[in-house]
């Protein structure tokens, strides 16, 4: 009877995740297996889709420079987004904590406010401030900084400005739950035994936030790697990332086979780069990570 108690105890976590398994597996992994499969699928322009199955697709965009091109230019503006909103992220964090609750609040809210707004809506807010005529150019003309306008709108560089507005949030959110596990005598302790502020942040705070500047970074890379809305409206045709080539051979070329590859490519390049950052960092900050 106790050996029958106990089997079922052991078992009930299991049932009842069971619900939760069976949509995993409806909304995410049978459909990427599928995914998966129609990559290797061979495409003919007058035909279609053909039930032949080869690599194909995976040579043509590993051997062409247009698909490195594009891999590369994702990679690197994931990569600025990320190193940008640590850079912004973590002293914001600190300055939050050091807030009165009341001003934290009202900071938090304005702060965590553009995740409250549609992405399309907050996009086309950002492509008019970023016009020739835009809010930005007509401040930066008014300063004198500038003769002529800056073209942000249609370039990398107003990409990677929206898309650090947008994701910031999700790395402060991050750094501030890590903020929240640390015990602010240390800090105090290392300022009475000397140490100055840069060299309390470097040698205390720092690796003490590690982690969740780890997991801040790995959602940021992650969704600016795979992001679509903004990369089309702010880049338009003049900045190609994955995601825009991506709609382009579904619904412009109707290439299915090669858009697929080019899906299971962005989610592999990103497990690896997430993973191997993941391990260094680990390995470089081990005593906090254990």
């Amino acid at each position: 009877m106790a050996s029958s108690t106990h089997q079922t105890s052991r078992g009930l976590p299991w049932l009842l995740s069971l619900p939760a398994l069976a949509l995993f597996l409806a909304l995410l992994a049978i459909p990427l297996v599928l995914t998966a499969i129609l990559s290797f699928n061979a495409f003919d322009g007058m035909r279609g889709i053909q039930q032949t199955y080869g690599l194909g697709n995976y040579l043509e965009i590993l051997l062409d420079g247009y698909y490195r091109e594009i891999f590369l230019r994702t990679g690197g503006m994931a990569l600025a987004v990320t190193l940008i909103c640590i850079v912004l992220g973590v002293p914001e964090t600190l300055i939050l904590a050091k807030m009165k609750p009341v001003c934290r609040g009202a900071f938090f809210v304005v702060i965590l406010g553009p995740l409250l707004i549609s992405v399309v809506v907050r996009t086309l807010g950002w492509s008019v401030l970023l016009g020739s005529q835009g809010v930005v150019n007509t401040v930066l003309r008014g300063l004198g900084l500038v003769d002529e306008p800056i073209r942000l709108l249609f370039s990398m560089t107003g990409v990677i400005i929206v898309l650090t507005h947008v994701f910031l949030p999700f790395m402060v959110i991050a750094v501030w739950s890590a903020m929240q596990r640390l015990d602010g005598q240390i800090e105090h302790a290392a300022r009475s035994l000397g140490a100055g502020p840069f060299t309390t942040f470097r040698r205390i705070m720092l690796p003490q936030l590690m982690p969740g500047i780890l997991s801040g970074s790995i959602i940021v890379f992650a969704l600016a790697a795979s992001a679509y809305a903004t990369p089309a409206i702010i880049g338009g045709r003049r900045v190609k990332v994955v995601a825009t080539t991506l709609y382009d051979e579904f619904f412009n070329s109707l290439n299915w086979p090669l858009g697929a590859a080019i899906a299971v490519l962005l989610l592999l390049a990103n497990i690896l780069i997430i993973v191997g950052c993941n391990r260094l960092v680990e390995r470089r900050f081990k005593q906090v990570f254990a």
